[in-house]
């Protein structure tokens, strides 16, 4: 397959085959907006060097937000300003530490102002009212039904064969309640193996929120990694400058009790 996967759909009861033998390259520069920098392989492959793991990732519910967009493609931005943010995301098998080829990653998270979209209307009245999503020990959200047509800052890629898959996206903003994250789910076999949140150093997400177009809240921002509270050290990416934006890494190792 070639630079046309844009936009195809999946099931995650019918993994897509082939896709894994689409270049690198081809990966990171598909869709209207993507470009590259000459040295981002090698940064990535250094930060996943640094990022090695075995132990198995931190899960954490999927969010009230999340719905199965079916959208395969690697550039999810769509009209969405921000800060550039390539990431890239190893899945590899918890018990062997063998990369997952073929598995099925989708990430979802919210824009620059803190709304997410197909779900537009309900992350503006938590803007609006400065409400928190209410979390309970072991409790599960369902998939939603989309409120709105809109599907920015979501999207799916099929891993390659080094269970690598790689995103373009923009830095995540904020909103009540949560710091700033980006939402995974990992589908091996047709079945969700990992559900789980990135998480980037507050350095970073400090001197990102700093610029337009993420000044755009009336208060300040209320959590941060510290005092998050799904936040765990397993969910934070490595993160280096890469032209006008950053990239991030992580190594995600996916099990039965994940």
């Amino acid at each position: 397959m070639g630079h046309d996967q844009e936009g195809r759909r999946y099931s995650r009861r019918r993994m897509i085959t082939g896709i894994g033998s689409l270049g690198l390259g081809g990966m990171f520069t598909a869709g209207a907006h993507a470009t590259s920098e000459p040295d981002t392989y090698a940064k990535a492959d250094a930060l996943f060097a640094e990022a090695r793991t075995c132990s198995l990732a931190p899960s954490a519910q999927q969010g009230p937000y999340y719905f199965e967009t079916r959208a395969l493609r690697s550039d999810l931005r769509e009209d969405r300003e921000g800060v550039r943010l390539r990431l890239a995301i190893k899945v590899q098998d918890g018990r062997t530490c063998r990369p997952l080829p073929g598995s099925v990653v989708e990430i979802w998270h919210c824009d620059a102002a803190g709304l997410y979209s197909g779900a537009e209307a309900e992350s503006r009245d938590a803007l609006s009212s400065g409400g928190k999503i209410s979390i309970s020990a072991g409790e599960k959200f369902t998939d939603m039904r989309p409120s709105d047509r809109r599907r920015y800052l979501r999207g799916a890629q099929v891993a390659d064969g080094d269970g690598i898959v790689r995103f373009t996206t923009v830095w995540p903003g904020w909103y009540p309640g949560r710091t700033v994250h980006v939402h995974v789910m990992v589908v091996v076999s047709g079945d969700r193996a990992l559900c789980t949140e990135l998480m980037f150093d507050e350095a970073y997400n400090r001197k990102v929120l700093a610029l337009p177009p993420y000044q755009g809240h009336d208060k300040p921002r209320d959590t941060f990694n510290g005092n998050d509270p799904i936040y765990k050290e397993g969910m934070l990416t490595q993160v280096t400058a890469d032209g006008d934006g950053y990239l991030a890494v992580i190594v995600l190792s996916a099990g039965p009790d994940s």
